[in-house]
C-alpha cells in the first residue's frame, strides 16, 4: 500500500498519507504506475463521455485535458518539453543543461502543443464511438500503456545525470518490477481484442523512439525522457486505437 501511495504522490497532484520525510522507494512505486495510469485514464474518459451529453464532444474532450493536466501537474508534458528543447543542443553535456533549464524554448512549445492537438483530436475521434463499459477500459489501457512504457525504458537505460528526480527508478528498477507492471495493461490490451494490439503497438513504437533517441543523443534515461516517453507512449497507443476503430 505504501508503494502505491508514493506512486500516485509521483505522478500525480492528488493528496495522499505519505510521510515526506521518509526517501520513498519508486523502484517499487514503479510498478504501481501503470494501475495509477489505468484509473486516471478510466476517470477522465468516463468524464468526457459524461460531458459530451451536455455539450459537443470536442469540448468534452478539452475539459479532459484541462483535468488532466491539473491532476499530473503536467509531468509528462513537462518532460516531452524538456526533451524536445534538448534537441536543439550540441554535444551530450549541452543537450543535458538545457534540458534542466526550467525556461521553455521553442522546440518544447511546439512539442507540447502538437503533442496536445493530436490528443485531443485522437480522443474527439474515438469517445463518440465508446459506449461506457468500452470508454473506461479504452482510457485505462491507453494511460496505463503510457506509464507501463516508461519502465522498460528505465530498466535498459542508464540514468545520464549525477542525480535527478527519475535516478530513483533508473537505479533500482528491477526486472520484477517491470514485468508486474505490466501485468494490468496487457490484461486491459487482451480485454479490447485487436483494438487492444494496435494500442499496444503503438504503445511500444512511441516509447522505442523515444528510449532510441535518449540512448544516441545523451547516453541514457533522465526524468524528462521518462516523462516524454509516457506521453508520446499514450499518443501512440489512442493514434493506434483510432487506426482499427
Amino acid at each position: 500500500m505504501r508503494s502505491l501511495l508514493d506512486a500516485v504522490a509521483f505522478l500525480t497532484r492528488v493528496p495522499v498519507p505519505v510521510d515526506h520525510r521518509r526517501v520513498p522507494d519508486l523502484a517499487r512505486a514503479a510498478a504501481w504506475f501503470p494501475v495509477v495510469g489505468a484509473l486516471l485514464g478510466a476517470g477522465l474518459v468516463l468524464l468526457a463521455v459524461a460531458l459530451s451529453g451536455w455539450t459537443s464532444v470536442l469540448v468534452a474532450v478539452v475539459l479532459l485535458v484541462v483535468v488532466e493536466t491539473a491532476v499530473t501537474g503536467a509531468l509528462h508534458l513537462d518532460g516531452l518539453a524538456d526533451l524536445a528543447d534538448g534537441t536543439g543542443g550540441g554535444d551530450r553535456e549541452a543537450r543535458l543543461r538545457i534540458m534542466k533549464d526550467h525556461a521553455t524554448g521553442v522546440y518544447g512549445t511546439a512539442a507540447v502543443v502538437l503533442a496536445l492537438l493530436l490528443e485531443v483530436a485522437l480522443l474527439a475521434e474515438l469517445v463518440p464511438a465508446t459506449g461506457w463499459v468500452d470508454a473506461a477500459v479504452l482510457g485505462a489501457a491507453a494511460w496505463s500503456l503510457s506509464r507501463a512504457a516508461m519502465l522498460p525504458v528505465a530498466l535498459l537505460l542508464p540514468y545520464a545525470r549525477a542525480e535527478g528526480t527519475g535516478r530513483g527508478v533508473v537505479d533500482g528498477l528491477a526486472v520484477r518490477h517491470t514485468a508486474v507492471g505490466w501485468v494490468v495493461p496487457l490484461v486491459l490490451c487482451a480485454a479490447l481484442g485487436w483494438t487492444g494490439m494496435a494500442m499496444l503497438a503503438g504503445a511500444l513504437v512511441g516509447a522505442g523512439g523515444v528510449g532510441w533517441l535518449a540512448h544516441r543523443w545523451l547516453g541514457g534515461a533522465t526524468g524528462d525522457v521518462l516523462g516524454a516517453t509516457a506521453q508520446v507512449a499514450l499518443l501512440g497507443s489512442l493514434l493506434g486505437a483510432s487506426l482499427v476503430a
